[in-house]
Parts: C-alpha cells; structure tokens; sequence
C-alpha cells in the first residue's frame, strides 16, 4: 500500500507540517509532565488551535480521536519508550516499541508513526535497538501504508549536562539523519543545530526526505520564533514542536504564529505581535 495518502493528511496545501508533540508522558519523568498532567484538556487545547498534527501515545490518542468532526489535527503515534532522559543514566538502558505497533496506528487512524533513533556517547546497545526497530517498523509500515517518522537524536553526556540534552554538533547529527533515510524514513524529526544557518547541510543530507525539526526546551518567544523563520528559510519541511507550545501562557497564539511561519513564510516581528495578541 501507499502512504501517500497518509502524507497528504500529514502535511498541509504549502507542503509544510506543524506537529504538537505531547508525548512526554511516555518516558517516566516526572519534570516531563508539566502543563499535560490533565491530557484530556491539553489535548483539547491544542486540538482547538489547529496545528497540522498532534504527536500521542498509544493510551492517549482516545482523547484526540474522540472529538467529532473532521477538522482536527492528524495523528503522530509514538511507537517507543526508553529511560534514557533523566540526569543520570540508569545501569540498563532501553528503547522498546509496542507490540503491533502498526495496526494499533491504523486502528486509531493515525498519518503517521514516530520512532527514536538514539545516539548516545559511548552507549552502541542501545543504538543498535534503535536500528532494529526502525526496520521491524519499517516492513510493517510498507505492509500498511503506514508513514515513518524516526528522530534522530544526538544526545550529550548526562554526567555532562543532565537528561535530554542535545548535540547540536552539525558533523554529529548529520550522519544520523542519513543513516535514518537509508533505513527507510518517509518522514525526519531531527535536532537543530548550533549554527541554525548551516541547517541546510542537513536537509541536503537528507536526500529528498522531509525534514521536520525539533523545538527541545523552553525557550524565550523571541528566541523560538527567530529560530523557527530561519529553520524554515534553510528548507526545513516543518517543526515538531513540545513544550514550547503546550507549557505557553498562550498555546493557542504560539500555535497561530508558528503556524504562519511554516505555511506563510511569516516573519518574526508579525509571529511576536500575534503572540503579543496584536493579530
């Protein structure tokens, strides 16, 4: 079967997604949780600003299926959990997809799939897990007509800088995004990096393959959305972003202004005054 179908869902009429990622609840970390302890009303939230797609878990994506209409936002099914993201690494580390992961995307008809492809220092098990799932998901994927999205994700050490930092090392995260496209990507979720005008060596890397970037952290409105228009000017097909909209004061005018840059081409002093309600 194709996926095209589900592509067309994915992405909107400029060929551009906007996905809302509140899937951190899947990975056991308390700090993960703030503003989506209630996913019911997060999700009604951000449903009712209107992003292309909302990123979920298998036990939540009830919550986004449940409103009635058409116009929602697609699904993104996260596949995988692992323990990976607090300070300290624990003494047996994981990244494990559920079982049937694939009917259970069609099932809750979702456009697409997520997967991790983890890369951290000195830790080649649990990357060679990742390769594994990325391709026991990929037959599966091609069998349904499935889209795959894998996340290529660089991670310092957490000795280092604590849980869930990114590499933004340009030389780092490119190799990635590759090795992420020749095992069978339709879709990449991957890092920034430190010098967000060199970003387009990664979208060439990818070789035709959409490149969704992710947002990480909170950050300042000033900082995200300067970030964001030149992502997008460095041929970026998208963001995937988190906390940067749900943990938002307004995750409905973060939402309206993140949504201009990636379809419109918006530019930053128009995203601010939108956040600054002046739109």
């Amino acid at each position: 079967m194709s996926h095209k179908a589900r592509m067309n869902r994915m992405f909107g009429k400029t060929g551009k997604c906007f996905d809302v990622a509140v899937d951190h609840g899947f990975f056991n970390e308390y700090s993960f949780l703030a503003s989506i302890e209630n996913m019911e009303q997060a999700i009604a939230t951000i449903v009712g600003a209107g992003p292309d797609c909302i990123q979920l878990s298998v036990g939540q994506a009830k919550h986004l299926q449940n409103v009635p209409g058409k116009e929602k936002p697609g699904l993104v099914l996260r596949t995988d959990a692992a323990n990976i993201y607090g300070s300290t690494l624990p003494h047996y580390l994981f990244s494990e997809i559920i079982d049937n992961a694939i009917e259970h995307a069609v099932r809750l008809d979702a456009v697409a799939v997520c997967v991790n492809l983890l890369l951290l220092p000195n830790q080649p098990e649990l990357h060679y897990q990742c390769v594994k799932n990325v391709m026991k998901l990929k037959s599966d994927c091609e069998k349904y007509g499935m889209v795959l999205m894998v996340e290529p994700l660089v991670m310092l050490p957490n000795e280092a800088k604590g849980g869930y930092m990114v590499d933004g090392d340009i030389q780092k995260i490119m190799p990635l995004v590759r090795q992420a496209v020749e095992l069978g990507a339709d879709v990449i979720k991957a890092d920034p990096c430190d010098n967000v005008d060199e970003y387009h060596r990664v979208v060439e890397v990818a070789g035709g393959v959409p490149v969704l970037v992710r947002g990480g952290g909170r950050a300042s409105d000033e900082e995200i959305v300067h970030r964001t228009v030149k992502l997008m000017e460095q041929g970026a097909a998208g963001i995937v972003y988190g906390r940067n909209v749900i943990q938002h004061p307004h995750p409905d005018r973060m939402t309206k202004a993140l949504m201009r840059i990636v379809h419109e081409g918006a530019s930053a002093e128009t995203a601010l005054a939108i956040l600054g309600g002046e739109a």
